[in-house]
């Protein structure tokens, strides 16, 4: 029996990008999922038909998580329809990609609603719906541990929910709940696409890539996947932390191996000729 068969997820921002890949992806495991959606109803009833299509069961509710009325709207109704929960993921986000100078109030009051309040507020309904244990697992990004141009107002956010999720796994963990957190790198999505066409923002494809040791934008499934691993029993001595999913890119700095030129320019650092290089590469 796979190990999301006849368990029961919520997962916020369902209808497309990550959380959909991880709707379909526990779905393929027999689980019944509620995906959470602000306004497009069709394509959040495509996702439905899709996960029961891959052998789940699903309904759609349409809840704005900056209101926290529609928060707890949103989990009754899981609990209506289930009487439980086992996994709650926190995937919705939303911000305004600004210098800081240029940030409104009704900018941060914003980004606190949708990438904070409605996460904590979120737990607070999930866990007492979760009466045999459970997980829960926030989404990320690595400007919570970084700094780039126009993302202070969500990376600090994100910085937040980090804290927010150490201090919910200590509470948490006499009752049966791990609380994690995926910290996504620049992955293949709308949000992406979105944040890469602020004017001023350098060239994905020329500047931001060649940097990230493994030189591509991640996938959405790919971050689904490490997702559902915390939501796997494998996982059960695992809570309270941020797994990173960037393709390295957190760990390098200037200078960087794709600015450097000859033998350390890239692929073949420490070898001194093309023989040299496929003689180690014939060895590993």
């Amino acid at each position: 029996m796979s190990f999301a068969a006849g368990k029961v997820a919520l997962i916020t921002g369902s209808s497309r990008g990550i959380g959909r890949a991880l709707a379909l992806t526990l779905a393929a495991d027999g689980a019944a999922i509620v995906v959470n959606y602000k306004r497009n109803e069709e394509l959040a009833a495509q996702t439905v038909r899709e996960i029961e299509a891959a052998g789940g069961r699903g309904i759609a509710v349409r809840a704005d998580m900056e209101e926290p009325d529609d928060v707890a709207r949103l989990f009754a109704e899981a609990a209506s329809a289930y009487g439980r929960l086992d996994y709650f993921v926190g995937n919705a986000a939303a911000s305004a990609f600004k210098p800081i100078m240029d940030l409104k109030l009704h900018h941060l009051d914003r980004s606190y609603a949708m990438n904070i309040r409605a996460f904590v507020l979120g737990v607070q309904a999930a866990v007492p719906l979760m009466t045999g244990g459970g997980r829960i697992v926030a989404l990320s990004s690595y400007g919570s541990i970084r700094a780039y141009p126009t993302y202070a107002n969500l990376g600090a956010a994100k910085a937040a929910l980090e804290a927010w999720v150490r201090y919910m796994a200590v509470e948490f963990a006499p009752l049966g709940i791990n609380v994690n957190a995926v910290n996504g790198g620049i992955i293949e999505s709308d949000s992406s696409a979105y944040f890469y066409d602020v004017e001023g923002m350098p060239s994905l494809e020329e500047k931001v890539l060649p940097k990230i040791p493994k030189a591509r934008q991640g996938s959405v499934q790919e971050v689904a996947d490490v997702v559902a691993f915390l939501l796997d029993p494998r996982s059960e001595y695992i809570t309270g932390q941020s797994l990173v999913v960037d393709g390295g890119l957190s760990i390098v700095a200037p200078p960087f191996f794709d600015d450097a030129t000859g033998p350390l320019r890239l692929g073949w650092a420490g070898t001194s000729s093309p023989d040299d290089a496929a003689t180690a590469s014939s060895d590993g």
